[in-house]
């Protein structure tokens, strides 16, 4: 008995349609990989960075090394920040929820990526899936916000100095914080609903190390052309935007140094604005090369290499970057060492 799989072929233009046309096709001349629909068998395929097992077993070393580093640096800022009173300040709530992004994010991402370095099935369930797609896209819209608001801080330290504690209160630090997340989560939500509803017709290997939203659409047999220009909409909304808050922050930031007479006073103020304007520019413009252009455009090992960049590489190199040359935060960390030493010895 043979078993025949019928396809449906329409035509996506302005015109109306012809009625469908039915193709038969032996489920025998269709490889394994890419039989039926990637939601119907439950999995995907991710191809990852390379096929070369020399290569795989490099990066897994690599990866493995700054995942535990980016759990380590995270989770010290956190709870130094929780720990130390002289840190209870916005730019240190701030700081915490940042390092609370870039934990979960990473955490989202890696662990899937260190198992199928070390399997020669790279399969990821289609739950799992839609978890990356929900989880890593809502954590990194979140950030763009997040980053516009520890802009808003940094404005108010550096111009309103004497106004700062009254103007960044803590409901205020919350009410920032809670719109951040809201509005990253509702941005993930929608643009997840739109990309699932899309077929698939049996193409599940995914060209990337993890599930996102221009990935998924090129693997899409219908007309994306509705999502892409949602995807490009929401782009618009949580990219440009929260970066155009930030440059015009820290126009007035710059403005307000400038007037500063001592040399050492500018110094600080500039000080403290470095590292957000690093982080800001490492983050912002990996995402915007990513999600301002179509999928279709996307070149393959290129968008690999930026998804790297921002979805692994920025965690790790975050705290780093805010506590390389901070001494708030090295006095605190040198206070719990010592108090865990104390605490071990007695």
């Amino acid at each position: 008995m043979n078993i025949k799989n019928t396809l449906n072929c329409h035509s996506f233009s302005n015109k109306a349609s012809p009625p469908p046309l039915h193709f038969t096709i032996p489920l025998s001349l269709i490889s394994e990989d890419e039989r039926g629909n990637g939601s119907s068998q439950g999995e995907f395929i991710l191809l990852g960075l390379s096929n070369n097992p020399y290569l795989q077993k490099l990066f897994f070393v690599v990866f493995l090394i700054s995942y535990v580093l980016t759990l380590f640096w995270n989770l010290a800022i956190i709870v130094v920040s929780q720990l130390d009173l002289c840190l209870h300040t916005p730019m240190y709530f701030f700081l915490s929820n940042l390092s609370l992004l870039d934990l979960c994010s990473t955490t989202t991402i890696v662990p899937q990526m260190l198992v199928n370095l070390c399997t020669t099935h790279k399969i990821i369930l289609w739950t799992g899936c839609v978890a990356q797609l929900i989880i890593s896209l809502g954590l990194g819209s979140t950030e763009c916000v997040l980053l516009a608001a520890m802009a808003y801080d940094r404005y108010a330290a550096v111009c309103h100095p004497l106004h700062y504690m009254a103007i960044m209160s803590r409901s205020l630090c919350w009410l920032m914080a809670i719109a951040s997340w809201f509005s990253g989560m509702t941005v993930s939500f929608v643009q997840t609903c739109l990309t699932l509803r899309l077929p698939l017709c049996g193409h599940n290997r995914i060209n990337d190390f993890f599930c996102e939203v221009p990935a998924l659409l090129s693997l899409a047999c219908a007309d994306t052309s509705v999502n892409e220009a949602g995807l490009l909409v929401s782009s618009m909304v949580i990219l440009p935007v929260p970066l155009g808050l930030i440059l015009v922050s820290y126009s007035y930031i710059g403005a307000a140094v400038l007037r500063i007479r001592s040399a050492e006073g500018r110094r600080k103020a500039f000080n403290t604005c470095t590292s957000h304007l690093v982080v800001v520019s490492i983050f912002f413009g990996t995402a915007i090369y990513v999600y301002l252009q179509p999928p279709s455009q996307h070149p393959q090992h290129q968008g690999k290499i930026v998804s790297l960049f921002y979805g692994i590489i920025t965690p790790m190199v975050n705290p780093l970057i805010y506590t390389l040359r901070n001494k708030d935060v090295h006095r605190a960390l040198r206070k719990a060492l010592r108090k865990q030493c104390w605490m071990q010895r007695t």
